[in-house]
């Protein structure tokens, strides 16, 4: 069953909203709202520190591969947590960058850890850890 809600918003905001969803494709605001509000649930899911439940996550990182022995460290971050990395796929962006995702799977917490630990190494220039969800609680 769907429920309607009315929210107030000030002009300038509207149309910078109807701009956004536009670009992204929304048919209505409806759906962009509802999208917005699984993505905060799920950043409360993965916050909630009852939880020892299993996530997955996706991590990003791109790096120059010839800056000093940074493939090396990232290398070695991913082998300490071997457990929680369950597949890993290296992308040649050009002759110097690389584009790396990494799929994890395990407790929040360890995903999270080791999501900031690869994405704050020294010389990653582009870094995103991306939680994932089975949304059955949305």
């Amino acid at each position: 069953m769907l429920n309607r809600v009315g929210i107030s918003l000030d002009e300038e905001l509207l149309k910078q909203f109807d701009d956004l969803i536009s670009e992204r494709g929304y048919n209505n605001r409806s759906e962009a709202i509802r999208d917005m509000i699984r993505e905060e649930l799920i950043k409360k899911e993965w916050s909630d520190a009852q939880s020892d439940k299993t996530q997955v996550g996706v991590a990003i990182l791109v790096y120059d591969h010839d800056a000093h022995d940074l493939s090396h460290k990232l290398m070695h971050l991913q082998h300490d947590s071997h457990d929680m990395v369950i597949s890993t796929t290296h992308v040649h962006m050009d002759e110097n960058n690389c584009l790396e995702v990494l799929l994890l799977k395990g407790k929040a917490k360890d995903i999270t850890n080791l999501g900031n630990t690869l994405t704050s190494t020294n010389g990653v220039k582009m870094g995103k850890l991306v939680p994932a969800t089975t949304g059955e609680r949305l």
